[in-house]
């Protein structure tokens, strides 16, 4: 157990965790042609935004363009450098997507696409990926937005993420574990071609057993199946067993959004307990404004994922280090050596005492034999 232990500490704590700092985003603003303040201290460069006509709003940080099918459009973000040193600037495109917290994420995620994704942001807005700037120098970084010949109503969303390429970042060392921050500017990108209100639209997928930072947990996964932004959601989730009332596990947030046509993996955690195989209910319901979806939905939990994730599981590898089945072992071969050793000591004793008992007869004898001599001269 001591060996797993240790193999947790290698592997898990050592993990670099890369945070990057979305400094603009749909949810922020910036004037028009407004340069970012950073004074490229930990970026190494900055940027400004050149909005073009068919901008919907100039005071956004953004992008928010009103588009026709089939338009080419370029747009360009300008890059510049005010160090004395050549800089490399990784250029990356991203569709947005919608994370566990249902926080929305426009820079590099592993995250999927969900099937009801009909154009992706990839597809449509075409760049370089990497720009050079020498020193003092400010460049354009032009990037080309095919919509397709398809109309479509609703919006398409994504971000521009900006990094300094062979960025070392700066290091920390909290609980056990080494943490790199690397720095980005995300810009956001929303493309529309008609403001049609869309009704919003939530799609059950599935409801599984999982893991959340190497905790068991239980995830609720569901679409944002309409090309829309949903805001304002509140999710409650209820997990109980099959045929039961008493709640095993609960959760509820409030205050979440989902990028359009995106999925939430939302995980209930288990509360540090061990994965029991068996049938379960998962009783979900979402709000936002004044639109309800509920989901009563059974689910397994195998013995073979049971004892997967149990495995897995930190907290519960970390209480394994009182295996009481090797405390037993130990204890009883502690009993049985003191056993032994005091068979042996009492063996000596009684050896001791012979041996003690045989001197005084001994002696005994010859005080004997010693006074019948003495009588016998006399």
């Amino acid at each position: 157990m001591k060996k797993n232990i240790k193999t947790i500490n290698q592997w898990l704590l050592p993990i670099l965790i890369v945070t990057i700092g979305i400094f603009l985003s749909p949810l922020t603003s910036h004037a028009e042609g407004e340069e970012n303040s950073d004074v490229a201290g930990a970026t190494g460069f900055t940027y400004s935004i050149t909005f073009p006509d068919n901008q919907i709003q100039k005071d956004l940080g953004y992008f928010k363009l009103q588009m026709n099918p089939g338009q080419n459009q370029q747009i360009s973000i300008a890059l510049s450098n005010p160090g004395t040193e050549k800089v490399t600037i990784d250029v990356k495109l991203n569709g947005a997507k919608t994370n566990q917290n249902g926080v929305i994420e426009y820079g590099e995620s592993t995250i999927e696409n969900d099937p009801s994704l009909q154009f992706d942001f990839t597809d449509v807005v075409t760049g370089p990926e990497s720009v050079e700037l020498a020193p003092g120098e400010t460049k354009n970084l032009d990037l080309t937005i095919q919509m397709p010949e398809t109309g479509f109503d609703g919006v398409l969303a994504g971000g521009i993420q900006l990094m300094r390429a062979d960025q070392n970042g700066t290091t920390s060392n909290e609980g056990g574990s080494k943490i790199i921050n690397q720095y980005a500017y995300v810009v956001g990108v929303v493309l529309q071609e008609s403001e049609n209100p869309l009704t919003p639209d939530l799609e059950l997928n599935s409801v599984k057993a999982g893991q959340s930072n190497y905790r068991n947990a239980i995830f609720v996964n569901f679409s944002n199946v309409i090309a829309a932004y949903l805001d304002d959601m509140t999710v409650e989730v209820q997990i109980t067993a099959k045929g039961k009332d008493t709640v095993l596990y609960d959760r509820k947030q409030t205050a979440m959004r989902m990028a359009p046509n995106s999925f939430i993996d939302f995980p209930v955690s288990m509360n540090g307990e061990r994965m029991v195989a068996g049938d379960y209910v998962a009783n979900i319901l979402v709000t936002s404004g004044d639109k309800k979806w509920a989901w009563t939905e059974d689910f397994k939990i195998s013995d073979e994922d049971a004892n997967k994730f149990n495995e897995r599981d930190v907290g519960l590898v970390q209480e394994k280090g009182l295996d009481w089945k090797l405390i037993l072992l130990i204890v009883a071969g502690v009993l049985a050596i003191i056993i032994i050793i005091f068979i042996i000591i009492m063996i000596l004793r009684k050896n001791k005492q012979k041996k003690e008992l045989a001197l005084k007869k001994e002696r005994r004898k010859k005080k004997k034999t010693g006074s019948s001599n003495g009588k016998s001269s006399k």
